[in-house]
């Protein structure tokens, strides 16, 4: 027996008081621990996508909300054997709002991609922000560019360093707590010697759209834009005025660079796919449809609302917008789409959304991640849930796509093949960079159709590194946001 979810919400074992980061009053009322898990499992069996293959098990028997959470999720595989739902999640609600609203915190402005984790050590730098420490020019270049490596830190050898020591003080000094914190970095630029430099962090907030450029060819300027995150609410702003730029420049195709964007708001998703496809394309068809467990009928268990479909939004919806904002279009029958296993959620729904309505989409790259599903985060007490409550599909009703979309010269056994090549992540130039491997096989392939050679010596943060240290001891990088790896249903409120 379940009774209404409803019955146990906000009952707290230790109520908040006052309002939230966004001004709204807690809904806290005096309860128990035991309360808070009954809700978990009352609201898992109304809400949850696959709530008939989660195995029932009485609250009481768990210690703490957190526990009793992670097991109120199905445990089957995909095809490939992956696990179907690998993105059952919860964290205090108070992150969860610091992220959704953009709230600065402590950085360099860098973002790091860790090759190798243990000695020997591969550190190198993905992208750096704009107007932060990484991107400052010192001496006619940058402190950081893409494909730096990171060799010391405040005279610790971070490749080879294994005392819990140097590990600490590694850990402390490549990712700040703090505003304030001064760090020199020994580092080495691609094909270049190693320099020093000095930086000191600074509280920043991510830009979503992290650059864009007209590249003229001779059939035409070709549009590129770096999107990195359909979240926090600022993306709507990012993405709406690089599109007017991409429309002014007269574009007759994009390229759109999701190759490091796991996903946030779909909103903002349906309104970069109008912007892409024009009004004429997506007059009156769904962007999204949401598939709820079978017991959910033709409402939306989460809202209570009848489940329509999610349209494309050809307007500002109020996150960072004003709503009603006539969105631009560029009116194209295609997409360039560069890709890697962090293109993510929202990112995918962007391709499924578009091939639903008949716009090609060209992958460049590799093998998205595969997530087809999606969720409201919900808080209760203090800690914000995501648990997986449906899963997307287009216009034509396709959403089967959970070992990821991969381009169609791609040697993988499992996943969706589009149009497009198969390129390993180019560490060599900077992003936005003509010649930057995944951006000149999109170019190439727009001229000829055809794919570019496999280049020698690719870099992959998969690779083996064979001779490595008996028991290194490894850096600890924060978790990636819940905003880098969803699909969120949040609207303004």
């Amino acid at each position: 027996m379940f009774a209404a979810a409803s019955t146990f919400k906000d009952r707290c074992a230790a109520p908040r008081t006052g309002v939230d980061m966004e001004g709204r009053p807690f809904p806290d009322r005096a309860g128990t621990a035991l309360e808070e898990r009954f809700w978990l499992r009352s609201w898992t069996h109304e809400t949850y996508l696959w709530n008939t293959e989660v195995q029932d098990r009485n609250p009481a028997d768990f210690a703490d909300r957190r526990s009793y959470f992670n097991i109120l999720r199905t445990f089957a595989l995909t095809p490939s054997g992956k696990e179907k739902d690998d993105f059952h999640f919860s964290e205090p609600t108070t992150e969860f709002l610091a992220r959704r609203n953009a709230a600065p915190s402590a950085t360099y402005g860098a973002s790091l991609l860790i090759f190798s984790n243990t000695p020997p050590r591969d550190v190198r730098i993905r992208y750096t922000e704009p107007n932060s420490p990484a991107s400052t020019v010192v001496s006619g270049q940058a402190n950081l560019v893409r494909g730096a490596r990171i060799l010391r830190v405040n005279g610790i050898d971070l490749v080879n360093a294994n005392s819990q020591s140097d590990v600490n003080a590694l850990n402390a000094a490549l990712f700040p707590s703090q505003p304030g914190v001064t760090t020199t970095f020994e580092v080495q630029n691609p094909g270049g010697a190693a320099r020093s430099i000095t930086m000191t962090s600074v509280n920043l907030s991510p830009k979503p759209v992290n650059r864009t450029s007209v590249i003229n060819t001779p059939t035409g300027p070709v549009g590129y834009v770096l999107f990195n995150t359909f979240s926090p609410f600022v993306s709507e702003r990012e993405i709406y005025d690089a599109m007017l730029a991409m429309s002014s420049a007269g574009v007759n195709d994009l390229v759109l660079d999701l190759r490091y964007n796991g996903g946030g708001l779909l909103a903002v998703a349906s309104q970069l796919s109008y912007m892409i496809a024009g009004q004429a394309r997506t007059q009156g068809r769904a962007f999204e449809r949401l598939r709820f467990n079978a017991a959910a009928g033709n409402r939306n268990p989460v809202t209570g609302q009848i489940n329509n479909p999610i349209p494309f939004s050809s307007t500002g919806q109020g996150f960072t917008l004003a709503s009603g904002t006539p969105l631009p279009a560029l009116n194209l029958p295609r997409v360039f789409v560069l890709s890697t296993a962090s293109t993510c959620s929202a990112s995918e729904a962007v391709i499924n959304g578009l091939r639903g309505i008949g716009v090609e989409v060209v992958l460049i790259g590799n093998t998205t991640c595969g997530k087809p599903f999606g969720f409201y985060p919900q808080d209760n007490c203090g800690e914000t849930y995501y648990t997986i409550q449906f899963q997307g599909t287009n216009d034509v009703g396709f959403g089967d796509y959970a070992d990821g979309f991969i381009p169609n010269n791609s040697s993988a056994p499992f996943g969706i093949r589009l149009p497009g090549c198969q390129v390993s992540d180019d560490f060599s130039r900077e992003l936005g960079d003509p010649e930057e491997r995944l951006l000149s096989a999109a170019l190439g392939y727009r001229a000829t159709l055809s794919c570019p050679s496999p280049a020698a010596g690719e870099l992959t943060p998969s690779q083996t590194v064979v001779e490595r240290l008996p028991g290194g001891l490894p850096l600890e990088a924060p978790r990636p946001s819940i905003f880098e790896t969803n699909r969120d249903m949040t609207l303004p409120q």
